[in-house]
């Protein structure tokens, strides 16, 4: 037993050293946006609360052409529409290649693993042609239209559905329920753990989206936050405190979506190590 509790407690040590280590940067990050800009690299506790820095992105950054609160409004709009419609193409599209015997549904489930081979920087050069060709360069549908679909998010709801048990679809058949009040009502419901950790991870990844826009938009109007913040810093380096300030509100809409999902974020963890 004194052996079993001396692991646990070296092993929980170990963890909450980790997890300082790991939120440290962001914890320096938060706290130096309130200093005063003499104060930034001098310390870890600011000795002055200050707003100025956040009272210069809401002031200040029109006279720079740095919009960064419709940069913030962008980030939230692109990010909402392709969380919610790779979750929704997920969940219609997993149902028939995961509980219907159709032509050519091991090759297409093949062909889903075989595209999640290649790393995304591949298809940059083919995807901004393409965007180009369709005269879509510098406008919201260049970075919504390519990630409208997600070959992981449609994987990891396929395999979510498979350990849902056919009863369920054959009592709903036998009550009238067609495909889209089985998929919504009963897939969906039961599926709602990945289809958490898929709707927060996309939404992770395109809010944090750098690349790409900064390759297709070049209006400062249109900019999500991630790259007028580099925009900004390129220019104006010497503004370290609003750039700080401005870190902070990138970061606070991924906090808020983890604290209102982590239930179900954590139910569809366990349930994937099962």
């Amino acid at each position: 037993m004194k052996r079993i509790r001396i692991g646990e407690i070296i092993f929980h040590v170990v963890m909450v050293s980790l997890a300082l280590i790991w939120i440290y940067p962001y914890l320096w990050m938060f706290l130096s946006s309130f200093k005063i800009p003499q104060e930034i690299f001098s310390g870890f506790w600011p000795t002055r609360l200050t707003l100025e820095h956040y009272n210069f992105i809401f002031n200040m950054s029109k006279k720079l052409q740095r919009p960064f609160i419709r940069a913030f409004f962008n980030s939230v709009f692109i990010s909402t529409i392709v969380t919610f419609s790779v979750i929704v193409t997920a969940a219609i599209a997993a149902y028939p290649l995961s509980k219907l015997r159709i032509r050519g549904g091991s090759a297409v489930f093949n062909f889903i693993i075989f595209q999640m081979l290649f790393p995304g920087f591949m298809f940059i050069i083919p995807l901004f042609v393409l965007i180009k060709n369709l005269g879509l360069l510098n406008t919201y549908s260049a970075m919504i239209l390519p990630y409208l679909m997600s070959a992981w998010a449609l994987f990891m709801t396929i395999q979510s559905y498979k350990s849902i048990p056919i009863d369920y679809i054959e009592a709903a058949k036998i009550d009238g329920a067609g495909i889209l009040w089985i998929i919504f009502k009963v897939m969906v419901p039961l599926a709602r753990g990945t289809l958490a950790i898929v709707g927060l991870f996309t939404f992770n990844g395109i809010w944090d989206n750098f690349m790409w826009p900064l390759i297709v938009v070049k209006d400062y109007n249109k900019m999500p936050l991630a790259v007028l913040l580099a925009t900004f810093n390129h220019e104006y380096a010497s503004y370290v405190g609003p750039l700080l300030a401005g870190s902070v509100l990138q970061t606070i809409p991924m906090i808020l979506i983890f604290v209102i999902f982590r239930k179900h974020f954590l139910q569809g963890i366990s349930m994937s190590f099962k």
